[in-house]
């Protein structure tokens, strides 16, 4: 199994930052948005290089429970329901946490949205989910100085300990106690 940094570039403009960071030496780019997640896994798993960029996110589905949720439009059983599957799939190696997540343009994602990529997930390893600027050329330099300086920082706790909290995790309480 590789042993790189693997990396999820997320937001509306991906494609774009996938590209601007293709062609990278060490690196592996891996278009897998909307592929199933046993294959995104196999294909990470299987890359040779030190870094490992994609746009597969292994908590999509968690992401969009949990903001349902919260915009009332969906009920604590559909999140739920998310979490043990995406825990079954972490458990059983169809799915892999990326060490790090580039999220494109935060501060324009709908506030529900904004709250679980910078409080709900970055909560968890508040240096593991960092903020970047779409890509603005086709070798955006901004991005590929963004992955060559990813921060140190502790792991991600293993999602076990923190998922099946979610439902706990309000918009704009992540992280405050009373």
């Amino acid at each position: 199994m590789n042993t790189g940094t693997i990396v999820a570039i997320v937001g509306e403009q991906s494609e774009d930052a996938l590209a601007a960071l293709d062609g990278i030496r060490g690196v592996d780019v891996l278009a897998l948005q909307g592929s199933e997640p046993a294959l995104a896994a196999r294909r990470i798993a299987a890359a040779g290089t030190p870094w490992i960029v994609h746009d597969a996110d292994p908590l999509e589905h968690v992401a969009a429970a949990w903001v349902e949720l919260f915009e009332e439009r969906s009920t604590l059983g559909a999140l739920e329901l998310e979490v043990e599957t995406a825990l079954a799939m972490f458990e059983d190696g169809s799915a892999l946490m990326p060490d790090y997540y580039i999220v494109l343009e935060p501060e324009g994602a709908p506030d529900t949205w904004r709250h679980w990529w910078c409080g709900a997930l970055g909560h968890r390893a508040p240096q593991r989910v960092l903020a970047s600027p779409a890509p603005t050329t086709p070798r955006d330099a901004a991005l590929r100085r963004l992955l060559s300086n990813l921060p140190s920082s502790r792991p991600w706790p293993d999602p076990a300990s923190w998922l099946p909290h979610l439902p706990f995790e309000i918009p704009d309480r992540v992280g405050l106690r009373d």
